[in-house]
């Protein structure tokens, strides 16, 4: 592994970058098959019975170096990296040009700015037993009161003068009442290593950690549901023999989208989240040629 260090896009400062806020962390199972699309040849995918372990980062930050920002980061699946495994982004998605731009040259990911649109709706709390039901359906009844909130996240990616629909993100969330407070989970203490970079706009490839300091409690995956009809994907040995800078692009967002609707298993919410990301490292061709081949 080499020494060299990404120099600090202006604003963002030296590292460590802090970040801090909430987010949701879901893991899901993604076709190897997927994911080889966004990973590099000489790095060996983490697969069982055709599947890696994938999914998405949702994370809403109240304070960073690029002020406050709204972050989906595509998760590809897990590359090995002994003796351990390594994250792959397929995609980050930010609302910040400011932090589109940090991610794509000094941390080396497939950063692109895009719209969050955000949208809250109380859900009532059912009353389970026959009488409180009844008085509810002739309205005399005050037992059925929101309880639960559903938010609708719907993430469009933003290029020049058009956009493209990424997904919608259903999140189902707890509202602490005056009577019981909103239980956040146990503190943790965690490190999510990650490779990046192979990209136009940094073509080294990298090796960083996100280190985080947070409240973390299971909740029930977000539904999520993606643009409606996806653009058909095209390859390299198609008919035509042509293979467009638009095609590319196309193909890339159509697959991060099937990374988006693959199975989930499990979902972290993280609150009181504090985030440092340390400044990548180069890996020296000795370390990458060192590596498990695919």
């Amino acid at each position: 592994m080499g020494s060299g260090e990404t120099k600090s896009s202006t604003g963002y400062g030296s590292p460590p970058w802090i970040f801090k806020g909430s987010a949701l962390y879901q893991l899901h199972l993604v076709k190897a098959e997927t994911a080889r699309a966004f990973i590099p040849k000489k790095l060996r995918l983490v697969e069982a019975f055709g599947y890696t372990l994938g999914g998405f980062f949702l994370a809403n930050y109240d304070h960073s170096p690029a002020g406050v920002f709204d972050e989906l980061v595509v998760i590809a699946g897990i590359v090995w990296n002994p003796p351990t495994s390594c994250a792959w982004a397929a995609r980050v998605l930010v609302n910040s040009e400011e932090a589109c731009h940090h991610g794509r040259k000094d941390v080396g990911l497939p950063s692109q700015v895009a719209r969050f649109s955000k949208r809250i709706t109380p859900v009532p709390r059912q009353t389970k037993d026959r009488i409180g039901g009844f008085l509810n359906m002739i309205g005399v009844s005050s037992t059925s009161r929101p309880s639960k909130d559903c938010m609708d996240v719907q993430v469009t990616e933003v290029l020049g003068p058009t956009s493209s629909d990424i997904c919608n993100i259903k999140l189902i969330t707890d509202v602490p009442t005056p009577k019981f407070k909103k239980w956040m989970g146990p503190s943790i203490r965690m490190s999510l290593p990650s490779f990046s970079g192979q990209t136009e706009y940094n073509p080294n490839l990298l090796k960083y950690a996100c280190r985080l300091a947070c409240r973390v409690r299971a909740v029930r995956p977000a539904k999520i549901s993606g643009p409606s009809p996806l653009k058909k994907e095209r390859n390299v040995d198609s008919e035509s023999g042509e293979y467009t800078a638009e095609d590319a692009a196309d193909n890339g967002r159509n697959l991060s989208i099937s990374v988006m609707l693959s199975k989930p298993i499990l979902a972290l919410e993280f609150n009181c989240l504090e985030m440092q990301v340390e400044a990548p490292t180069m890996l020296s061709t000795n370390s990458t040629s060192s590596l498990p081949a695919a």
